[in-house]
């Protein structure tokens, strides 16, 4: 763990109970890995933590919480376990997306209370159709993470019109299919769900420009933040915590390794600069991820956090990629053992930073179009 790995705004609000989620996923991280999905002990833990409703408005009884508490709560438990750290932060994150459903459907989502944990595909598939009071749809929805355990699953599309629509969608209304069998972040059960003529009510839909201008919702201040100013840092949070545990393990091993030349490998050169190195770019990623979070959470960020907020994520996500490729070729052959967690770290981090949202390329034209002209691009 980094020395800045636990420092926090005053202001920082309650936060996840980490402590016994972070000790579970350990315990658990490899069965996680064989089942491609959290087992139920994780599951529940993952529950009583508070993350499903960190971000719940409290009106409905959540903790209306910040995103700086979240960033720092879901890269502790990355530290035990990539996979659920990743579920952890999308339960989070849809509590924020579904608040902008219409008043009878926060209703009928949250009126048992906030702890029910959501799934998404929100990424526009299927096919939908106008029907009287709502949408009929059809088709399948990819990548729905920890949708094995979710109650509702919030799914994209594109509704006549045509608009982009989202539509939260009960677990009795599609079939789950076993498609996750990754190389990374195998424990998060990203599967597929199937809908066939599925009628969804207008109370259980919303515009998706809605949630990217951050209009809609007005129970709470953080369901009002344009959702580019925070969409990237659910999936680069996981990252910097596995990035912190594999900067841990490496530093761990290397302290005890006698190398080829019979010499302790604290002695090499190559190994101080490695790990210090490493430990530069988690650092500075988390530096940049906390300034984002900073951001959305002031409640002012305009046009220019717009486009840099997305452009940090991408950024953080290259610097914790390059931390984590360097310390898994410094470990050698130890590194590269299918029980070790230099090796699991390695696998879950380059796949969560092939995530669209976190491309460089993709988020560049943005910040470099408002840096020339002074005006945000497609914001």
């Amino acid at each position: 763990m980094t020395a800045a790995a636990h420092t926090a705004p005053l202001d920082a609000g309650p936060a996840p109970r980490t402590a016994e989620l972070g000790t579970v996923a350990a315990r658990f991280a490899e069965r996680t890995e064989q089942a491609r999905r959290l087992p139920d002990e994780v599951v529940e833990a993952l529950r009583a933590a508070g993350f499903a409703r960190h971000l719940v408005p409290a009106r409905w009884g959540g903790t209306e919480g910040t995103f700086g508490t979240l960033l720092r709560a879901v890269a502790e438990v990355g530290e035990s376990c990539a996979s659920t750290a990743w579920n952890a932060a999308v339960h989070a994150i849809l509590g924020r997306m579904v608040s902008h459903l219409p008043e009878p459907g926060r209703q009928e989502i949250w009126g048992g209370g906030p702890d029910e944990l959501f799934a998404g595909s929100i990424a526009p598939s299927g096919a939908v159709t106008q029907a009287d009071g709502g949408h009929r749809l059809s088709g399948r929805w990819a990548f729905a993470s920890g949708v094995d355990h979710a109650s509702w699953t919030l799914l994209g599309a594109m509704a006549p019109g045509p608009e982009y629509r989202f539509f939260m969608v009960p677990r009795t209304h599609y079939r789950i299919l076993d498609t996750w069998a990754n190389v990374g972040l195998c424990g998060t059960g990203s599967n597929a769900v199937v809908l066939d003529d599925v009628f969804v009510p207008d109370h259980l839909s919303f515009p998706q420009a809605e949630l990217m201008n951050g209009a809609g919702a007005q129970e709470a201040a953080r369901t009002r933040v344009p959702f580019k100013l925070v969409n990237g840092l659910t999936f680069v949070a996981p990252v910097l915590g596995a990035a912190r545990g594999a900067l841990r393990s490496s530093a761990a091993r290397l302290a005890a390794k006698t190398e080829i030349t019979g010499k302790p490998a604290r002695a090499n050169p190559a190994v101080h600069t490695a790990l210090a190195r490493a430990g530069a770019e988690i650092d500075a990623a988390q530096l940049l991820l906390e300034r984002a979070a900073e951001a959305a959470d002031s409640g002012t960020a305009g046009a220019f956090e717009r486009v840099r907020s997305p452009r940090d994520f991408a950024f953080a996500a290259e610097l914790l990629g390059g931390a984590v490729d360097r310390l898994f070729r410094i470990g050698g052959a130890r590194s590269q053992t299918a029980s070790d967690p230099v090796q699991r770290a390695w696998r879950d981090v380059n796949c969560a930073v092939g995530h669209a949202v976190l491309q460089f390329g993709s988020v560049a034209g943005a910040f470099t179009t408002h840096l020339m002209d002074g005006v945000p691009k497609d914001v």
